[in-house]
């Protein structure tokens, strides 16, 4: 079992480094944006394949937060650059949404 979860690490290591060129790399800000939100979530996922290969139940905590803090940091990045401040209130949002003609 030990060599199928060192083959699972490395492979995550890997998707892990195209990742990161795509972030890099990437033609556009949101482009960017999802190459680092898919390089947090393989982060999770490798935290979790060294929780099993270590068998320290620690890292499962850990991996945990830090999904919570790469979602809410992917929401507050896209926010601030759709409408250049964080300070933007839900019913500004839909002003702005009604008077460039989206729908909501």
């Amino acid at each position: 079992m030990g060599v199928f979860n060192f083959v699972i690490a490395l492979g995550m290591a890997g998707a892990m480094a195209i990742m990161l060129a795509r972030l890099f790399a990437g033609p556009t800000l949101y482009d960017q944006i999802l190459a680092a939100n898919s390089f947090g979530t393989k982060t999770i996922l490798f935290l979790l394949v060294f929780s099993a290969l270590s068998g320290r139940q620690d890292a499962i905590d850990i991996a945990m937060l830090y999904a919570l803090i790469n979602f809410v940091a992917t929401i507050a990045i896209l926010k601030f650059f759709r409408y250049r401040s964080l300070d933007v209130s839900l019913a500004q949002m839909s002003m702005r949404r009604a008077a460039d003609g989206e729908d909501a």
